[in-house]
């Protein structure tokens, strides 16, 4: 047996010819579901765009009436009663988002029980309520003090005020305290071991590190508050939907008009969408310019 294992011949390698791979042709697959869904995209945006540009729309009207004064008045109350809304919602979320992470069972349960009705009725309904609080609340003040009707205080600004800023803060105060729990708990025992107090290391410590978490959410919250404030012309605040109506109601060329709100709408939230990129590219330094040279 071990004869004739070793007679056995081993098998005869053939030469591999060489390949010039430098000549070969490069073909890249072709992604026809990619392919399909491009073309179905740009069919779809060539119908709309007939469809506009053919519809009963007066595109001189829209244009007539893109920067009319009441117009733009209008787009300045939205901006600045967003901004508004904006700064109560932060300044309420950061409180709440405090509270909620107490050990005070009091002060947590009242954080949780505003959170619990903000977020759980529709804005529109609180628009309402605030509006018609002269019908629980005929006078407001102190007695003896100050007082004065209700209806005199409560305007359809007061009223968008409070509505959109208390719900504002239900859902930052969510945000906020995403932010704060993505803070590792070494950092606050670290504030504590030198003799920081809470306040101060949260001002100083734990709120600068959680601001890169918590802007992008932020920046969104902002952008759907600056729609969400359309909702206020059903109590007659004078946004630039309002004004919109206002002037279809007596002209009757209301898609015209409707088409000056959105182009004004998507103006706002473009500039706000740019601002957004740059605060996150500016808290975020560190971290994404790490991914990106990987």
């Amino acid at each position: 047996m071990a004869g004739g294992a070793s007679a056995i011949a081993p098998a005869r390698r053939e030469a591999v010819p060489e390949v010039d791979v430098s000549a070969m042709t490069i073909v890249r697959p072709r992604r026809w579901g990619r392919i399909a869904a491009v073309a179905i995209m740009l069919a779809l945006i060539a119908w709309l765009t007939k469809a506009f540009a053919e519809g009963k729309i007066a595109w001189e009207v829209t244009g007539e009436y893109l920067f009319w004064p009441s117009i733009l008045m209008g787009v300045v109350n939205t901006i600045w009663m967003s901004i508004a809304c904006m700064i109560i919602g932060i300044v309420i979320g950061v409180a709440v988002a405090v509270m909620r992470g107490s050990p005070n069972p009091v002060l947590r349960s009242v954080a949780i029980g505003y959170q619990w009705f903000f977020r759980g009725t529709p804005v529109i309904l609180q628009l309402l309520i605030w509006f018609n609080l002269a019908l629980v609340f005929p006078r407001l003040g102190i007695p003896g003090l100050f007082e004065a009707r209700t209806v005199d205080v409560i305007t359809p600004a007061m009223a968008t005020l409070l509505g959109l800023g208390l719900n504002q803060g239900a859902y930052t105060s969510e945000v906020m305290r995403a932010g704060l729990l993505s803070v590792d708990r070494g950092q606050y025992e670290a504030a504590q071991a030198i003799g920081m107090s809470y306040w101060a290391s949260l001002k100083r410590i734990i709120l600068p590190q959680a601001m890169r978490v918590v802007i992008p959410p932020l920046g969104n919250e902002f952008i759907g508050l600056v729609k969400m404030t359309s909702l206020a012309s059903i109590i007659g605040f004078a946004d630039v939907l309002r004004t919109s109506q206002d002037i279809y109601y007596v002209n009757a060329r209301v898609i015209e008009l409707l088409m000056v709100a959105a182009a004004w709408y998507l103006v706002v939230v473009t500039i706000l969408s740019l601002g957004q990129a740059r605060l996150e590219r500016r808290f975020g330094r560190g971290f994404a310019s790490g991914v990106r040279d990987r």
